[in-house]
């Protein structure tokens, strides 16, 4: 499930101050004619006349408002993190966003908080046996594969995972009984069960260890980081993560709606 590590990130982002001193990624990419972000996982492009799905993650989002803001296109890469330096100089990332913990924190580059706090929830039937993560162990679990926590359940408590393409499957299998319990991360899950029809399906587990979400850039770049830091304080004001969270969880409601066409297990 590996997110972008910060160690590897750094090495990423290391190739790039150089070039920060001369010019700025916001200056690079408006030359090229579009903003480049790193994100750990590139949302798959829509094909028309297939269903539409909610991406798990907030990444690509954010990065889109960040580049309408600079009025430029996004395009996406994901990140090597094995590699140490994961992009050419044709197609390398002007920014990237990465996951930090408070005991992991980015070194190297400059991070700026996004405001997007979150860590693991596991939801199931209001009548489940399970009580604990442990409870777990053998049991079907729902996961979708965009999402930071594939390999995660089965490696730490023994559950069977099931790997969906996007968290609207994750949850429709949850709904018809495929898998007891889906996990995801929980500011999302706790939009969703605000919703009335998600109410036979609010057992919770108790969230595990948060993450931040974090724009990085190459330290040095003060233009670039400026620009960042006054995005995620405009987002602060405006209240746009919360309104894009709520948005997220009742459209991914609605996909489920559409879909579900047997009933729920009983």
């Amino acid at each position: 499930m590996p997110r972008i590590a910060a160690v590897a990130l750094a090495a990423m982002l290391g190739s790039l101050c150089t070039a920060a001193a001369a010019d700025s990624a916001l200056d690079r990419a408006k030359q090229r004619g579009k903003l480049i972000a790193a994100v750990d996982y590139v949302v798959p492009e829509y094909k028309a006349g297939t269903k539409f799905r909610t991406p798990e993650a907030i990444d690509t989002a954010l990065a889109e408002d960040a580049a309408k803001r600079l009025n430029l296109p996004l395009a996406t890469v994901r990140a090597d993190t094995k590699a140490a330096t994961p992009f050419t100089p044709a197609g390398r990332a002007d920014i990237a966003l990465a996951v930090v913990t408070d005991a992991n924190p980015l070194r190297n580059a400059i991070a700026i908080p996004t405001g997007y706090r979150a860590g693991p929830m596991a939801i199931m039937r209001t009548d489940t046996t399970i009580k604990a993560w442990e409870h777990l162990k053998d049991r079907k679990v729902c996961v979708a594969e965009g999402g930071r926590y594939v390999g995660t359940v089965a490696s730490k408590y023994g559950a069977i995972e099931q790997v969906y393409k996007s968290p609207t499957d994750a949850l429709l299998n949850l709904r018809v009984g495929t898998c007891d319990a889906a996990v995801h991360d929980d500011v999302l899950l706790e939009e969703l069960l605000k919703l009335p029809e998600w109410k036979k399906f609010s057992a919770r587990l108790p969230t595990g260890p948060r993450h931040t979400l974090v724009f990085a850039v190459p330290a040095g770049d003060t233009r670039t980081e400026t620009f960042f830091k006054q995005v995620t304080a405009e987002w602060r004001n405006s209240r746009y993560l919360s309104q894009h969270l709520t948005k997220a969880a009742r459209s991914i409601a609605f996909e489920i709606y559409l879909d579900q066409d047997v009933p729920d297990c009983h």
